[in-house]
């Protein structure tokens, strides 16, 4: 369809098309995002084969010190005058086989079993006997997580070494003179510098990012749950068991019920409090920015003053408020009406009033957003429009809505993801309540994912649950997410709009 002729449909005719077209591109964004993942592995297992193939051929070609440098690290580097990079080497290999002898082997050489013996019968030397505790399975994925992880760093390092050992032997046989480690030193400070400002935070994202999220992913393929808790009891791996229960429907409470609930749920919370806030902080933007408004700086600031107060205070405020003996109910008990059982009475009343009670908390932000953007409109725009008889309506559904979209796509799809994880609104007000329906597994009918994953590791101890939901999420988030993004106009044309 040409742009000519989509212009002329009618607005809802265009908004069919435009949902036509994203379910008819949806498929072929799906093939692609996947296909990108699985050129990703395959990419990366080519590099890895390149790589062993440059292993084995500097093995070949290089001379008797760079040969040793494959069993005593640094000692090409050594040899040629880089004492400063040869000791650093060393120092790396040492310090690894110390780890490894003293610590790591250890817990990998329990890794595949997580253990067998949680405690045992001690007798003390007057007599008594005591329990004394093992294995710990906890510990043993978590060490041996963090020693996996430090092998493969080491790994790196020791093929950084093979090369670094014979890139110094090839510039000795050109006449070439090596670094030495003041030059180094220098080059991290200069041409490398890049290298030296990464270091550090590269190295906190490895050990408070990374390696948590590694242990709670290998969690999920575990039974560490309330009859396998450590240090008293021991875990093992159980392969997809764990999602299986997830997906598994049957009668009475169980996690296969709850998650489809729940899960609907949530994407029904997420699109209505996304959309509320949006629409109805765009429309207020409008209305603070038309030229007939007064006192324009006095309605911003109330709404900034609104943000300034954090918002689980205001969430438990409102929680107060809403309650069955709570002010909302006092008042409207002088008016003749009520009382209202705000959050206990039925999920469809519990769920509207957090939709409400969001949209009051999080419109002040869409305020703010969308005031400088709608500020930047071109006015010339609106006095074509208003020459071609266009109602106000239509200027904004033709001219202020699409270019609000084109920008803010961006942040939609945020505001979209944060609300599914958005623990805060629902936790603070219902606490996931009322909790009336009997097959809900350790959840209320107003908890989402999130709150449902919190309940389940801190009240149950559902820990291999609670990972396979937040991987669960995470893949539905970081899928949507980008395919969405790249369905909209903000990707395809972002130097453009019309």
């Amino acid at each position: 369809m040409t742009f000519i002729e989509y212009k002329s449909l009618s607005r809802s005719e265009q908004i069919m098309y435009k949902v036509k077209e994203f379910f008819s591109l949806l498929p072929g964004k799906l093939k692609g995002f996947f296909g990108a993942i699985g050129k990703f592995f395959v990419n990366l297992v080519k590099n890895f084969i390149g790589g062993l193939k440059g292993y084995g051929s500097r093995f070949v070609q290089g001379d008797m010190s760079t040969k040793l440098s494959y069993v005593v690290m640094g000692f090409g580097n050594l040899t040629r005058g880089q004492s400063g990079k040869g000791l650093a080497f060393l120092a790396a290999e040492i310090m690894y086989i110390i780890y490894m002898a003293k610590f790591g082997l250890r817990y990998l050489n329990m890794f595949d079993t997580l253990g067998l013996v949680a405690k045992r019968v001690v007798t003390l030397p007057n007599g008594r006997q005591s329990i004394e505790f093992v294995d710990n399975s906890m510990l043993i994925l978590l060490y041996g997580t963090m020693s996996i992880l430090l092998t493969l760093v080491f790994i790196a390092v020791y093929i950084a070494n093979t090369k670094s050992a014979f890139e110094a032997e090839q510039n000795q046989k050109a006449g070439k003179k090596n670094l030495t480690l003041k030059q180094e030193l220098v080059d991290f400070l200069d041409g490398k510098y890049h290298i030296t400002l990464l270091a550090t935070p590269v190295l906190l994202i490895s050990v408070f990012t990374i390696l948590p999220l590694v242990f709670m992913i290998l969690i999920a393929f575990t039974n560490y749950d309330q009859q396998h808790v450590p240090p008293g009891n021991l875990f093992t791996w159980v392969g997809l068991q764990t999602f299986r229960d997830v997906f598994k429907v049957s009668e009475g409470a169980n996690k296969g019920y709850t998650f489809v609930q729940l899960t609907k749920w949530t994407i029904v919370w997420a699109i209505f409090a996304t959309f509320s806030n949006y629409i109805v902080g765009m429309v207020l933007a409008l209305m603070i920015n038309k030229k007939s408004i007064k006192f324009k700086v006095l309605w911003r600031t109330l709404f900034v003053i609104t943000i300034a107060v954090p918002q689980f205070v205001s969430l438990l405020l409102m929680n107060q408020i809403l309650q069955d003996d709570g002010v909302m109910n006092v008042i409207l008990g002088y008016m003749g009406i009520g009382p209202i059982s705000f959050f206990n009475s039925s999920a469809i009343v519990a769920r509207v009033t957090v939709i409400v009670v969001n949209m009051w908390v999080g419109v002040p932000y869409t305020i703010l957003q969308t005031s400088g953007i709608l500020m930047n409109i071109p006015e010339d725009l609106y006095e074509s429009a208003r020459i071609d008889g266009a109602t106000p309506v239509v200027q904004f559904f033709q001219i202020t809505l699409p270019y609000m979209l084109f920008v803010t796509t961006p942040y939609l799809i945020q505001s979209f993801v944060g609300n599914i994880n958005n623990f805060n609104v629902i936790y603070l007000l219902t606490g996931g309540g009322p909790q009336k329906d009997m097959n809900l597994y350790q959840a209320g009918q107003t908890d989402l994912l999130v709150t449902w994953l919190f309940k389940l590791t801190m009240d149950s101890n559902d820990y291999n649950t609670a990972a396979a939901v937040g991987i669960l999420v995470f893949i539905v988030c970081a899928t949507l997410s980008l395919i969405t993004f790249n369905l909209s106009k903000s990707s395809r044309n972002e130097e453009e709009f019309s």
